[in-house]
């Protein structure tokens, strides 16, 4: 990534870096090591990990004083949607960053599906840069210009109703039986796993889902549950 690229990013953002690194780290894969053993920054992940965390209680934050009589398990429903994976990478998408993704050759030419999830964490890491780089207050001034302003479409489209509550809600009312999720497969490489889950009912497989984190496929099971069974998602 040049000099070019990076006050691209930087404009796209908002967000002018003091440690111009930290912003080249947060775009760079593992993957892409493989290829460039040159390359001293090392990948995303450890940025990933804190920025998850920076945007889970920014988001937490933001939705406790703009819902003030909202119950816990609203706000909790809430959450989950504007940080799911698939928000994180709508809201990349729409800033354009892929095409700044630091990748190996075979994974620029993976799935659909993974580019997703890479891309997800990328933004993650982007936020964790953010906040080591310019600190709380800009990290939080960019999740309010970006992302928290998709929580209207969360609310009018209902995605905040987590198929995996529902589900667990439905069975423990209908049946009185708590579902429980089993790993059945795991493939591929460390960075680019794929999982199927089965979601039972005392011992029963009711579903099964693909995803390429295990909450993913739990996700994709409850939501495959609950239309086998006929229970309604909303």
């Amino acid at each position: 990534m040049n000099h070019k690229a990076i006050s691209e990013i930087e404009k796209k953002i908002g967000v002018e870096f003091k440690n111009k690194n930290l912003l080249l780290q947060a775009f760079c894969h593992r993957s892409y090591l493989n290829e460039h053993p040159e390359w001293k920054l090392g990948n995303n992940e450890r940025l990933e990990f804190l920025g998850d965390a920076v945007i889970e209680i920014l988001v937490t934050e933001y939705l406790f004083f703009k819902f003030p009589e909202a119950e816990e398990g609203f706000l909790t429903n809430l959450r989950a949607a504007l940080v799911n994976f698939q928000n994180l990478f709508s809201v990349a998408e729409k800033l354009n960053l892929e095409g700044y993704l630091l990748l190996s050759k075979g994974e620029r030419k993976d799935n659909k599906k993974s580019k997703e999830s890479i891309l997800a964490d990328a933004f993650e890491a982007l936020v964790g840069a953010i906040y080591l780089d310019q600190g709380k207050e800009i990290a939080k001034k960019f999740l309010e210009k970006f992302l928290f302003p998709t929580l209207e479409e969360v609310l009018k489209n209902k995605s905040f109703k987590n198929p995996k509550s529902l589900f667990q809600e439905k069975s423990q009312a209908i049946l009185n039986i708590t579902p429980e999720y089993q790993t059945l497969k795991e493939w591929g490489p460390d960075h680019n796993k794929t999982f199927e889950v089965g979601v039972f009912l005392k011992r029963k497989l009711i579903a099964k889902g693909i995803g390429s984190s295990k909450q993913e496929a739990e996700l994709e099971a409850a939501k495959k549950a609950l239309e086998k069974t006929g229970w309604t998602i909303f």
